[in-house]
């Protein structure tokens, strides 16, 4: 398919139209079957267009801007939970239990490791728990 930009030479109008190929447009031109649809003249000419070319630098920046932009946001996340939860490592599910069942207050909320089975079996037994993504800090 290609794009051409049209003119009407009757009326100046300018409109776009779509055609399988360049020779398509030529046997069509040819044949008087391209017509403006303002004025119905066949005095229709291509008129000069810049062809459209797809940068792929573009799109890798776009790429890694939207993922460090997720990241920033993710260890906005973690650094809220670590200054606003309790750390209960990999006794999550226990804990998350004992508080659940024992109605053990406790001052801050709980975060820490769990299998995918463990917060499944702790949603089915109706203990609110989220999974979220976690970046490690790598700075050494």
């Amino acid at each position: 398919m290609i794009k051409y930009k049209l003119i009407c030479k009757d009326c100046d109008l300018s409109f776009d139209s779509w055609f399988a190929s360049s020779y398509e447009y030529e046997k069509l031109k040819q044949k008087n079957f391209l017509s403006c649809h303002n004025c119905s003249s066949k005095k229709i000419e291509k008129t000069l267009m810049a062809p459209k070319i797809l940068n792929k630098i573009k799109k890798t920046n776009d790429k890694k801007l939207k993922f460090n932009q997720i990241n920033k946001k993710i260890k906005q996340y973690q650094k809220f939970i670590k200054e606003n939860f309790k750390y209960v490592g990999d006794n999550f599910a226990y804990e998350a239990r004992s508080i659940h069942y024992d109605k053990k207050k406790e001052e801050k909320g709980i975060y820490g490791t769990a299998s995918n089975n463990e917060i499944k079996e702790l949603k089915e037994e109706g203990i609110e728990a989220e999974v979220i993504p976690w970046i490690e800090n790598k700075n050494n």
